[in-house]
């Protein structure tokens, strides 16, 4: 639960602080002080959505190696890293992209991820402890499905889904906050307390209704991954992988990377519609089946 009010807390942290400054500029209260204006609200909102994403997504390469502590290996220095390196060179020239930055991180939990603002511009780091806990085999299928990742711009489209989410968000939330100031409260001279108290209320709930579609998407590309990594690595050394991965019941990245690593957490009830993963059992049956 820790671990979703975080996620939560940082997408509408990146809101709140753009709202707020745009409040600071003076911008927000032309489009309030007599009521709303639809279009240029909207405007407003898609500018303050899309901007906390696409800044979040511009440094990501960055954050993640601050937050990870990734070694980025600029040249090989023993047999593994010639290893790594030359498997995701190989794996990018077959989905047809730039060859990614690639790192090491040392965690003794099985994992890695894929990130950055492009497909032509990301990074690839796998974990120390996948490097000690996994056969070639199975960590060269990791190395696919991340690859597949950065392959199939998922930190892109995940970037912009949250864009278009936050922009609703905040269209809504100022909606509301205004329809219960002027219908409840009667309020005709510009806004009252029970618009903001309104509109910071709507933007927790939908904040966290949005949270759920975006985390959807975030469990169908998984499934894409593994797909793209069982055509690049084998689909055999893919499932083997994921019941390597199942056996030692990995932790999640930290919060804000949590969305990008090979294996998330575990949940069901509510708590799964908040998971970045699909359960690990489901991937490797969604595998199998299509192998059939």
């Amino acid at each position: 639960m820790k671990r979703i009010l975080l996620f939560l807390g940082t997408n509408l942290a990146i809101v709140f602080v753009l709202s707020i400054t745009m409040r600071l500029l003076g911008v927000e209260p032309y489009l309030t002080a007599q009521g709303l204006n639809l279009g240029s609200l909207l405007i407003f909102a898609a500018v303050m959505g899309f901007g906390g994403s696409l800044i979040s997504l511009a440094i990501s390469k960055w954050t993640a190696k601050k937050a990870m502590g990734v070694h980025v290996i600029e040249t090989p220095a023993n047999s593994t890293e010639f290893w790594l390196v030359d498997t995701i060179r190989k794996y990018s020239e077959q989905a047809g992209i730039k060859m990614p930055e690639v790192g090491i991180y040392d965690s003794p939990d099985v994992n890695a991820f894929a990130t950055g603002m492009s497909k032509n511009s990301s990074l690839i780091a796998v974990s120390t402890g996948l490097l000690q806990q996994m056969t070639r085999q199975e960590a060269e299928a990791v190395l696919g499905h991340e690859v597949a990742h950065a392959a199939n711009g998922d930190m892109v489209t995940l970037a912009l889904i949250q864009g278009v989410v936050n922009t609703f968000v905040m269209f809504l939330s100022r909606v509301i906050g205004n329809i219960v100031d002027r219908v409840v409260f009667k309020n005709e001279n510009g806004h009252g307390p029970a618009f903001f108290v309104t509109m910071i209320v709507a933007e927790l709930v939908l904040g966290i209704l949005a949270s759920i579609i975006v985390m959807y998407f975030s469990r169908q590309r998984e499934f894409r991954a593994d797909v793209g990594g069982a055509s690049l690595a084998g689909r055999q050394n893919m499932i083997a992988a994921l019941e390597r991965l199942n056996s030692l019941h990995p932790q999640p990245l930290p919060d804000k990377m949590a969305a990008f690593g090979i294996a998330g957490g575990m949940g069901g009830g509510l708590k799964r519609l908040f998971m970045t993963h699909p359960p690990l059992e489901e991937r490797i049956a969604a595998l199998r089946a299509a192998s059939n």
